[in-house]
This record gives structure tokens, sequence and C-alpha cells, in this order.
């Protein structure tokens, strides 16, 4: 559970850093597959190469196509056609597609998983709803197909570790990760990418090293780490705490306006569907190999 929180705060600034420095003025293509390479260079000297099950290597790059490569290439997309609020509001929907898809992997249905996950959609939605503009269809889309990812990826993973352990650290075979998500990446760069759209100050660099490597070299390792260590119930309504984060951190060092009664009863929602989900799940957590 301290994966998942520490990495909320962590992506709550990286989220700011985008919107503010880069969205619009760097290619996202470009942005995402430099966060690739970043981060899979951070893994590079830790992987192992020889002893790790062949199963293992596939789904963990299975797992990066998924999580850094279609959800983070679909999300740049979208503030094509989308505002910021209307991203943040769109992503609500997270936690139902980790419950849902945990529990079509176990071949089971848990109905206090799915309140708590909806509860946590209602709560974040709360904060987040400014209303919608009429011309958004593409734009939902897409965030859609990116929440599908995320959520298939996150939950993909804790269910591949609990079905292959092993005695080898996560750390040690997470690289074919940052493989996996390299694979749809790069050739999206090749074919879509505006290379008019470099980035073009040390301050854009910086943000995109720091993205690559503490976003998404630490901040996606310790997340599917973390998934690893709770019931579906609760990574999914993890997924949800940070926009009332996001909407913090906007606030205390960007200034950006924020209503903190809505926020705070947006985020008191939430933390109840933690509680119901601690208090009336009966699944167990899924411990796995560190």
């Amino acid at each position: 559970m301290q994966y998942l929180i520490f990495v909320t705060f962590l992506w709550a600034f990286s989220f700011s850093l985008i919107d503010v420095y880069l969205a619009g003025k760097v290619d996202g293509d470009f942005a995402v597959l430099t966060r690739v390479i970043l981060a899979g260079l951070l893994f590079l000297p830790l992987t192992r190469w020889n002893g790790v099950p062949g199963k293992l290597k596939l789904g963990t790059m299975a797992v990066g196509t998924l999580m850094i490569g279609i959800t983070y290439l679909c999300l740049y997309r979208s503030f094509l056609y989308l505002t910021v609020p209307e991203v943040l509001l769109f992503t609500v929907t997270t936690p139902l597609y980790v419950s849902l898809i945990d529990d079509a992997l176990n071949k089971r249905f848990s109905p206090i998983a799915l309140i708590a996950a909806l509860l946590a959609v209602l709560g974040a939605g709360y904060i987040r709803y400014d209303g919608i503009t009429g011309s958004f269809l593409t734009g939902f889309i897409l965030i859609q197909t990116a929440n599908l990812a995320f959520a298939a990826g996150q939950t993909g993973y804790a269910n591949l570790v609990r079905r292959f352990p092993t005695d080898i650290p996560q750390h040690r075979f997470f690289g074919y990760f940052f493989a996996g998500g390299l694979l749809i990446t790069l050739p999206s760069f090749l074919i879509f990418g505006n290379t008019a759209m470099m980035p073009e100050t040390t301050l854009q660099w910086g943000i995109l090293l720091w993205l690559g490597l503490g976003a998404s070299g630490v901040g996606l390792f310790l997340w599917n780490k973390g998934a690893t260590r709770v019931d579906a119930g609760t990574l999914a309504i993890m997924n949800n705490m940070l926009i009332p984060a996001g909407i913090l951190v906007n606030l205390l060092f960007w200034n950006k306006e924020a209503d903190l009664l809505r926020l705070a009863i947006g985020g008191a929602v939430i933390l109840l569907s933690l509680w119901v989900n601690h208090r009336f799940s009966k699944r167990g957590s899924v411990v796995a190999t560190i």
C-alpha cells in the first residue's frame, strides 16, 4: 500500500509538469518514446537475461505494451481533443476496469470490490466535474482506451507474478516491461511523430529526464510492485487517488484555483470506498516475491 501512496504523489507532480511545460509544446510521441527509453536504460543493468521463465518475460513485455505503450500514447493524443478537466474526469472509470478485469482473470465476481470502485468513481467524478464540451467523442474513446490498457496492465502484472512464482526479485526482470513498451512507442514515433516539435529548452529536457527516470522508471515499477501486494479492490480505488492529489499539487505549487469544499467531499468519498473495501471484502491480499 505504501508503494501505491508514494507513486500517487509522484505522478501528481508529474501530471502538473506535463500540463504546464510539455503539452502542446513537445511532440507527444517523442515524449512517450523518451520516457520509455530512459526508464529502460535505468533497468538495463539490473535486468537478468538468463533464468527468467519465458512466460514471465513475455507477460511482463505484454504488460509494458499496455501500460506505457498504449496508455501513454492514447493519453497524450487525448489532449488534442479534450480540456484538462475532461481528461481527468474521463479517467475515473479506471477502477471499474481494474475490478472487472481482475474478476474475469480469476473467474469470479466480487460485488464489494465493484461497489467500492463505483464509490471511488463517484468521488473522483464529483471532484473533477466541470462540464463537458460538445465534441469530445474521439477524446473520450482515447481516454477509455488508455484506462482499459492501464487497468489491464497492472491487474495482469499482479496475476502474472502470482501465477509464475520465482525467487528472482521483480527489479531483475522488470526491464522486459520497457522492452514491451518500446515495441509500440518506437513505431508510433517513426510514423506519427512531429520532428518540428522537439524540446527546445533545458527545462523541457530536464522534465523529460525526470519523467523518464522518476515517473516512468521508478514510478511504474513501484506501482506494479505495489499492485502485487494488495487486493484488486484497493488497487482499483488507488487509481483514483491521483485526482485529489493532483489538485492539491496544483493548488500548492502552481496556485491553480480549486474548489476546496468539492475536493474535501470527493476525497472523503474515495476514502470511504477504501474503508468499504477493507471492511467487507473477503478477498485476501496478493503477496508476491519481493
